[in-house]
């Protein structure tokens, strides 16, 4: 992977849609066409959205790579282009939780993913999350590209 200097959280959050406490990553580490790697220290924050009865349960860690997915979007969108592509989070599989809970993780989170497959429409990511080189959780996610495109192309009216 190529290393990033300067893809830090404000560039982030100029090219995902997620905004204020819900832009969950810190920065880029590296990135190429096939895969990104990000770090993140916002699963410590007492004010981190995703947190619920004073914990931020692990399965919240998807949300934290489908994020990475979206940065690795922007990446990839060519040059001159308006943006990336509008990507959706249409499933998840094969997760596996190897802890609880994320907010009593002391060391940053390292959130990869790493693309399987691809086509115009759909990306399969393989993702994982990890600290201090112990893994946190992992799986696979299906992103669906253009899907308003999609709809309009079956017929249906918006």
């Amino acid at each position: 992977m190529l290393n990033n200097v300067g893809l830090d959280h404000a560039w982030i959050a100029r090219h995902i849609p997620h905004q204020g406490g819900m832009c969950l990553l810190d920065h880029v580490e590296a990135w190429d066409e096939q895969g990104i790697r990000c770090r993140a220290s916002s699963h410590r924050a007492a004010d981190n959205p995703l947190r619920a009865y004073a914990r931020l349960g692990a399965a919240c860690g998807i949300e934290y790579a489908a994020q990475a997915m979206a940065v690795h979007g922007a990446l990839l969108a060519p040059p001159g282009s308006a943006g990336a592509s509008v990507g959706y989070l249409v499933s998840v599989r094969g997760v596996q939780l190897h802890v609880p809970r994320l907010d009593n993780i002391v060391a940053d989170l390292l959130v990869e993913a790493t693309c399987i497959t691809r086509s115009e429409n759909n990306i399969l990511y393989r993702f994982s999350i990890s600290a201090a080189d112990h893994l946190l959780l992992d799986g696979r996610a299906a992103v669906v590209l253009n899907a308003d495109l999609l709809k309009l192309a079956s017929g249906d009216v918006p």
